[in-house]
This record gives structure tokens, C-alpha cells and sequence, in this order.
């Protein structure tokens, strides 16, 4: 029996943490050097699933490869990517990406064959602007098709432009708009707009798992469950 009380105790911890503990909407969880509430706000706007925490499970440390970017990234379910850029001008810019699927060390390209699984989308804060997944009803149906490729050799890259590209070294990104965006802007850089798949330098990058901050009524109705489930036990003891 003390098994049990020990399992709700530690249920009713979680709903807790989730209700007044740790982690509350619009949390940060393990810092971020890119974002603020404000861009916060923004992120939760473009992606409009409600209020959500972010968890930052990897940060571009000196001497990073890919494999780093890989081991804390992947398997982390839909995440957000952050990068800051500097293009040739010496113009610093945050841009980045939504992948509503786990990113991977060996699967290729991620393929979205119907418009419902298009949810992916790039953005560019610095100069506000979202870019999402081209979809169906385009007269090239296949034109949104890839969402992101996945292959540890390389970084985070979305899109078969590529749309938004880091190298292998992640020192460098690009971007060459295909699978994103209104296709009149093909082949223009959701960076800085420049066309020919211009190299930038790439300074940070910060990847963030999502979790939704549970709505106040339902993280009540869970704490009263799983206090009765408690009693029902106690009284059993």
C-alpha cells in the first residue's frame, strides 16, 4: 500500500508543479539568451495552440558539431529552433524554425503528404514574418511536401531549398525559400530577403521543446481526482 500512496503523492506533485510549482505559462525552462516574453508571446501567437512553456534542450556551446545539436534535439517531440545570424553586411538577425515532429539522427527527409500535417513554419523575428508550408492547392501539389531532413551530419535544415540550412560545423546557415512561403518569393532568404542562397555566420542557435500549460479548470478536476484516489487508498491502508 505504501507503493501506491507513494505513486499519487508523486502524480499530485506533477499537477502541482504544472499548476503553481516550477513551471508557469509562458516559463523559459533552462534560460535562453535569444528569447524574452516578448518573442515568447510571439512564438505562441504564430503557432496559435494557446499558451505553452519551452524547455531548452540544446544550446550551440564553441566547438559543437551536428552530433551535439542531434543528441539534445532529437526525440524531443515538436520543438522551436532559434538562430542568430549575421549576414555579409555585418546585419544581425533571429530567425528560426517550428518542427511540429521529433527531429532525428537518420530518417531523411520528414514528408507531409496532406495539408493537415503542414504545420511546420519558418520565421524571422528581427524583421517580423512568418513563412509556413506551401500547401496542396498550389499548382505544384509535391512544392510543401518535405518538412525537415534529418541526418546527423548536418543541422537543423527544413525545407528542399533548403528553406532554412546549418552546416555540419554549425558556423553558418542560409536560406532559400521553396517549401515556405507565398512561392511568388521563391528563392529569396526568409534572413535577409537576399536571393542566391546567401551564406550567413552563424553566432547562437538555441532548439526548445514545447509543453502546453494545462488549463486551470482541468489541473483543479485533475488535483481533486487525485486527492479522493489518495483518501480511497489511505482508508484501504
Amino acid at each position: 500500500m505504501k507503493m501506491k500512496t507513494f505513486i499519487v503523492a508523486g502524480a499530485l506533485g506533477a499537477a502541482m508543479a504544472g499548476v503553481g510549482g516550477t513551471a508557469a505559462a509562458g516559463d523559459i525552462i533552462g534560460g535562453s539568451a535569444l528569447l524574452d516574453a516578448s518573442s515568447h508571446a510571439q512564438l505562441e501567437r504564430w503557432l496559435g495552440a494557446g499558451e505553452f512553456n519551452l524547455d531548452n534542450v540544446y544550446t550551440l556551446h564553441p566547438g559543437d558539431t551536428s552530433d551535439a545539436f542531434h543528441a539534445g534535439a532529437d526525440g524531443k517531440g515538436a520543438t522551436f529552433t532559434l538562430l542568430e545570424v549575421t549576414n555579409a553586411a555585418g546585419a544581425s538577425f533571429l530567425v528560426g524554425g517550428y518542427n511540429p515532429q521529433s527531429w532525428a539522427s537518420s530518417e531523411g527527409w520528414h514528408e507531409t503528404q496532406r495539408d493537415w500535417q503542414r504545420t511546420a513554419f519558418l520565421f524571422n523575428m528581427t524583421d517580423p514574418a512568418v513563412y509556413r508550408q506551401v500547401l496542396t492547392d498550389y499548382v505544384l501539389p509535391s512544392q510543401g511536401l518535405r518538412q525537415t531532413y534529418n541526418e546527423v551530419g548536418y543541422g537543423p535544415i527544413f525545407g528542399s531549398g533548403p528553406d532554412l540550412f546549418v552546416n555540419d560545423e554549425l558556423t553558418a546557415a542560409t536560406s532559400w525559400r521553396l517549401t515556405y512561403g507565398n512561392p511568388d518569393g521563391e528563392g529569396k532568404s526568409i534572413i535577409d530577403g537576399s536571393l542566391h542562397g546567401e551564406i550567413v555566420k552563424l553566432d547562437a542557435m538555441e532548439v526548445f521543446a514545447i509543453s502546453p500549460v494545462p488549463e486551470p479548470g482541468a489541473a483543479a478536476m485533475l488535483l481533486a481526482g487525485l486527492g479522493v484516489l489518495g483518501a480511497a487508498m489511505r482508508r484501504r491502508s
